[in-house]
C-alpha cells in the first residue's frame, strides 16, 4: 500500500467521522470483540480488497483481516471474500469506508472485463482515459488493468494527445505536430484525434504516431482504418468517442480492425459492486 493509497483511506475515514461514531459508541461496548465476513452479492471481478483491508487497519490495528481471494479474482454471489475479526467498535465505524472502496473498485474492474469480453476474437484491446474521479485516477487505473484492460496516459506529461482544441489554438492539425516534434522528447508518440477522413490523411501526412478516429460512425471508421493501414502500417489506431459499453458496439468498433479502444465509461460511469459486510 503506498502512502498515496493511505492518505486516500484516512481522508476517507475523516470525511466519514469514524472516529466519532456516534451510533456504535452509544451502542457498542468498548471490550467487545466481532468476528464479520465480507461477502460478495454478485458475480465479477474484485478489485480493492486489499484497500478494504487497510482502511480497517488503519483505523484500528487490533483488526485481523484474512483475505480469502485476491484482487483480480472472479467470483459468484455469495462468496466469502474476507474474515474479520477484532473490536466490534472499529470494524463498524470502518465498515462503510472500506466497502465503498471495494464496490467502487470491483464494479469498475467487473465492467471492465465485460468490455474486454466483447472484444474477444479481434485484436483490439480496452483502454482506460483521464475520466476518472479526482484523487482516485491511481486505484481505478489498477482496477482496469485487473479487470483485463489497459491503461491510457495516467497523466498529463505521459504522451503527447492533439485533440480539437489543440488543433484550433495551433491553427492546424500541420502546425500542432510540427510544434509537438520541435519540443516533446523523441520518445513519446504524436497521437491525433480525428473526426473525418481528410484529418485523417491531414495528421498522417505530417507524421503521427498514432491516429484516434474520434466520434466516427462505424462505416467511416472501417474506411478510415482501411486507409491508415494502406498508407501508414506502423501508425497505431484508436477509436474513441460515444462508444460504450454495449457489448454489440464495443465487437462492431473492433472489427473494423482498430488497435485501441478508449472508454471514459469504465471508470466514469462503473455501476458499484454489490458487497457487504455480516457479522458472524
Amino acid at each position: 500500500m503506498t502512502n498515496l493509497h493511505l492518505d486516500l483511506i484516512r481522508q476517507a475515514l475523516a470525511e466519514d467521522g469514524a472516529e466519532a461514531d456516534v451510533t456504535t459508541l452509544s451502542t457498542v461496548s468498548i471490550e467487545q470483540k466481532t468476528q464479520a465476513s465480507i461477502i460478495s452479492r454478485q458475480s465479477g471481478v474484485v478489485a480493492g480488497l486489499s484497500v478494504a483491508v487497510a482502511t480497517f487497519h488503519e483505523l484500528d490495528e487490533q483488526v485481523s483481516v484474512e483475505m480469502l481471494v485476491e484482487d483480480g479474482a472472479i467470483v459468484q454471489p455469495g462468496q466469502t471474500l474476507a474474515h474479520i475479526s477484532g473490536p466490534a467498535r472499529s470494524v463498524l465505524s470502518a465498515e462503510r469506508v472500506a466497502l465503498n472502496f471495494l464496490g467502487h473498485l470491483s464494479g469498475i474492474a467487473t465492467l471492465t472485463s465485460q468490455c474486454v469480453r466483447a472484444l474477444e476474437g479481434t485484436e483490439a484491446r480496452i483502454l482506460d482515459t483521464r475520466k476518472t474521479t479526482p484523487g482516485l485516477r491511481s486505484l481505478e487505473k489498477e482496477a482496469v488493468r485487473l479487470g483485463g484492460g489497459q491503461n491510457h496516459r495516467f497523466n498529463l506529461s505521459d504522451g503527447v494527445l492533439i485533440k480539437d482544441n489543440h488543433i484550433k489554438a495551433a491553427g492546424g492539425i500541420v502546425q500542432a505536430i510540427s510544434l509537438a516534434r520541435r519540443h516533446v522528447p523523441h520518445l513519446l508518440k504524436i497521437e491525433v484525434e480525428c473526426e473525418t477522413l481528410i484529418e485523417v490523411q491531414e495528421a498522417l501526412g505530417a507524421g503521427a504516431d498514432v491516429i484516434l478516429l474520434d466520434n466516427m460512425p462505424v462505416d467511416m471508421m472501417r474506411s478510415a482504418v482501411e486507409y491508415i493501414r494502406r498508407t501508414s502500417p506502423k501508425v497505431l489506431i484508436e477509436a474513441s468517442g460515444s462508444i460504450g459499453t454495449n457489448p454489440a458496439k464495443l465487437a462492431a468498433v473492433a472489427g473494423t480492425g482498430v488497435d485501441f479502444i478508449s472508454l471514459g465509461a469504465i471508470t466514469h460511469s462503473a455501476p458499484q459492486f454489490d458487497v457487504s459486510l455480516e457479522f458472524d
